[in-house]
């Protein structure tokens, strides 16, 4: 592991331009803004010589710097390729124009499962999925690949996504070397040592170090404190502001007890600023703005964990008047957004809300969320990058690797709804958050502002703030389509060892160390124990066993009215009662300090037990899980045995390698019983959709009588049956079986599919038109599986209703 938290700025500086570089090194150094970091450095340098790397480092700390130096390495072989993985798409669409604008539209290729542009490029930019469907495929691009850089590698840790970052640093030939960029993690070494084990020589660099120092404040009603104590002599210590401490303590007595509140008429002029009559309330976001404002301290973030949340902030700061641009910026605003998309179709500006998002942008306001048009959030981060936008409202997708840093990021709450209930962030969140603050070269420092609240503890706060890490775990799980692309590569056998080398299993192994040693520990206590309650009379724990049955029985209470039990209970308690009277431990006269060490052995036994079935448990635990997906796929007719015993594919089991998703056995079976035989283009756009689309929790369920009518309706009703057959499979071979299927916006897409306009498209899904668009390209992407694997006349169909479907605002592309 290399560290740099331990180096003064001057003396990381010192370092870094004392260390001697390969003429390619130096050529690169010689390129960039800034001189190189000592991690940057140090990886560089393991990458030249022919090592993987894993390098952790906190938000805007320069990570990609070295998987850059990745794409120059390559460049020097005339031959050399290298692949650039991203979570997203609109992280790959940023890194494809970025590389573009450094090595030309020649030599730099896109695939983002809708979207393929110069896939035989030397340079490719793809989503995790599309590697890993591309290992699986043997796919020709493949030859003459140096290197795969797999940024933002923690969402390894994505319960629904995970698996696919695990099956690629698995399944990559072994002689591409791998750059690995992570958030900065608590077990790094841990996830390093695994990458060692199974792509073998790996670094592992490890920076805390932001590039860009963080000052970090609390906003208690009108005023800007620090959270930190800045005198010198505590300033090390992170030791909480006395000040901010007396001023929350006294906002939050006043809260409780209804005094600092303004009257009625108070509230009525609120919007009088910062030194108005409602200075004790916490105060308004257009009050937070020009205090930011005032202070120098925008471009700003405001996250906010909800997206009606931003889009109504944005309405609140222009409702009250704020404007932050200047002329000039204003009409480069208006050029750019118009120019971006100009693709959109006129009658569809009005339905998407085109005019009141583009007053916002020329007044410097936007917000940034999942439900936005793509066309729209790609404008707002062109925008924020050529610092025109001054206050962006976002939800926490933002964080996730776009770049796009800002003077300040602002936290309203420190608390998120996360589907059950509302949680507090965690010190990882946080991190993520507050580490867009700070633009390297811009600023000398970036400021995070919590926005005070009832009950906030400011000790609490500097706790979530001074926890720089969360640890990473595995959510690898084999899945249906996992299974018989490694059975028809490698062979049942095969297959189950290269899963025993998952980072789960790597985790789990570790724990079973650690569980192993606690058992050996409690196995020599237990032998203590039992010594001493030996008794020279009888065995004892025999005994001990019957006095413990006893308490048992007479605890357990029965109703009055069951009197055959209660005679059955008193029978049993009369039998325990004289056989432990004629046992011949009942007459010793250290009888009760017997039964005290059989106590604590009892108890001692039991925690052993579990903790040994745990360890049980956790052994193989992938493996075993892999061997139930293929007892299923064997008695669902995937897979066969040939002649010599061995497990191998059918035809059925071909055509399921190349179905990828959340149901891709449910999909496998509605096209190998002809299920979705029949179905128009529309239809089996709005089938396409049942199959993908998830539901937001608070979303009503859909009524069938509100369904796509004929033929549809009988093909859902034989794909429902499909699935309920299927998760009754999937439940008797202990395999946690999937939801039922959604129908949410099956007849929206029927409609969208059958050119349905935008606007009643939209008013039918009851969705932003982001998301509408997001569930169109999910569609689209297992439309164009359907097309490729599905017999005559169903790929056939599946073509039109791909085309149907990409029209519009769906079709829309930045890079088009």
């Amino acid at each position: 592991m290399t560290g740099t938290e331990a180096l003064s700025p001057a003396e990381r500086y010192a370092a870094s331009r004392s260390r001697s570089s390969t003429p390619r090194l130096q050529a690169f150094r010689d390129r960039q803004r800034f001189d190189l970091d000592p991690f940057q450095l140090a990886a560089c340098e393991s990458l030249e010589a022919g090592r993987s790397v894993l390098v952790a480092a906190p938000t805007g700390a320069g990570k990609t710097i070295v998987a850059e130096f990745a794409v120059f390495l390559a460049m020097f072989d005339a031959r050399a390729k290298v692949f650039y993985t991203t979570p997203m798409k609109a992280l790959s669409n940023q890194k494809f124009h970025e590389l573009v604008e450094e090595y030309g539209p020649e030599e730099v290729g896109l695939l983002t499962g809708d979207t393929s542009v110069n896939s035989s490029a030397r340079i490719v930019v793809m989503t995790t999925e599309v590697l890993r469907n591309m290992l699986y495929a043997d796919s020709d691009l493949l030859p003459d690949l140096r290197f795969v850089v797999m940024d933002e590698v923690h969402y390894l840790a994505d319960r629904f996504r995970g698996a696919v970052w695990e099956e690629v640093i698995i399944h990559l030939p072994r002689q591409v070397r791998m750059v690995s960029l992570s958030a900065t993690v608590s077990n790094a070494e841990e996830f390093g040592d695994w990458l060692q084990a199974v792509r073998g020589d790996t670094d592992v660099i490890v920076s805390e170090e932001r590039p860009v120092p963080l000052d970090q404040h609390v906003l208690v009603r009108t005023k800007l404190v620090d959270l930190f104590d800045t005198d010198p002599a505590h300033v090390s210590a992170n030791r909480v502001n006395p000040e901010l401490i007396r001023l929350t303590n006294a906002a939050n007595r006043a809260d409780r007890t209804g005094r600092g509140h303004p009257s009625a008429r108070d509230r009525r002029h609120r919007g009088r600023g910062p030194q108005g009559p409602g200075r004790f309330e916490r105060m308004d976001r257009p009050d937070v703005v020009r205090l930011l404002e005032s202070k120098r301290l925008l471009p700003a973030i405001f996250f906010i964990f909800s997206r009606a949340g931003c889009d109504a902030a944005v309405r609140q700061v222009l409702r009250a008047g704020v404007s932050l641009t200047e002329r000039h910026e204003r009409d480069e605003i208006r050029a750019i957004a118009e120019e971006r998309c100009r693709t959109l179709l006129d009658e569809d500006l009005a339905v998407l809300g085109y005019w009141e998002w583009l007053d916002g942008l020329q007044r410097g306001v936007a917000a940034h969320h999942a439900g936005l048009l793509p066309a729209f959030k790609e404008v707002v981060e062109e925008l924020f990058q050529r610092k025109l936008l001054k206050a962006v409202f976002a939800t926490e997708t933002l964080a996730l690797g776009i770049n796009m840093p800002a003077r300040t990021v602002v936290l309203e709450k420190l608390e998120k709804f996360n589907g059950e209930a509302r949680v507090p962030i965690t010190p990882g969140e946080y991190t993520q958050l507050t580490g867009r603050a700070g633009r390297r070269g811009i600023d000398v420092e970036g400021h995070s502002v919590i926005q005070w609240m009832s009950g906030l503890d400011p000790q609490a706060v500097a706790a979530l703030a001074s926890r720089r890490s969360y640890p990473l775990n595995s959510s690898f799980k084999p899945t249906y389509n996992m299974a018989v692309n490694l059975i028809e590569q490698f062979g049942r056998e095969r297959a189950r060892r290269i899963l025993e080398s998952s980072f789960a299993q790597f985790q789990a192994d570790r724990s079973v160390v650690d569980l192993a040693r606690k058992v050996r520990e409690m196995e020599q206590s237990l032998s203590g124990y039992e010594e001493a309650m030996q008794c020279h009379l009888g065995d004892f724990r025999e005994y001990a066993a019957m006095r413990r049955e006893l308490s048992d029985l007479e605890r357990r209470s029965v109703p009055a009215d069951r009197r055959g039990e209660r005679e059955r209970r008193q029978r049993q308690l009369t039998s325990l009662r004289k056989r432990m009277r004629q046992h011949p431990c009942h007459s010793c006269a250290d009888r009760e300090a017997h039964a005290r060490w059989a106590e604590r052995w009892w108890r001692l036994k039991r925690e052993h037990d579990r903790l040994s079935s745990q360890i049980k448990g956790r052994t193989g635990a992938v493996a075993k899980v892999f061997d139930r997906v293929v007892d299923v796929l064997l008695e669902g007719g995937y897979l066969e045995r040939d002649q010599h015993g061995r497990i191998v594919l059918n035809e059925h089991g071909r055509a399921l390698r190349r179905i990828y998703g959340e149901r891709d056995l449910l999909v496998a079976e509605s096209l190998r019983r002809g299920v979705w035989d029949g179905l128009d283009a529309p239809s089996l756009a709005a089938m396409a959709t049942a199959i993908v689309y998830e539901p937001r929790r608070d979303e009503g369920s859909q009524h069938d009588a509100d369904l796509p009518r004929g033929r549809f309706r009988e093909a859902l009703d034989e794909t429902r049956d499909l699935w309920a057959r299927l998760d009754d499979l999937e439940h008797d071979h202990k395999l946690p079986g999937s939801e039922p299927l959604a129908t949410g916006l099956c007849l929206a897409m029927h409609r969208w599919a059958k050119g349905g306009r935008l606007d009643e498209v939209l008013r039918e899904a009851d969705l932003p038109a982001g998301d509408f668009v997001r569930w169109a390209k999910q569609t689209i992407d297992l439309l164009d599986q359907l097309s490729v694997v599905a017999q005559s006349p169903v790929d056939r169909v599946a073509r039109q209703a791909l085309e149907a479907v990409r029209r519009g605002v769906v079709a829309y592309s930045s890079v088009a």
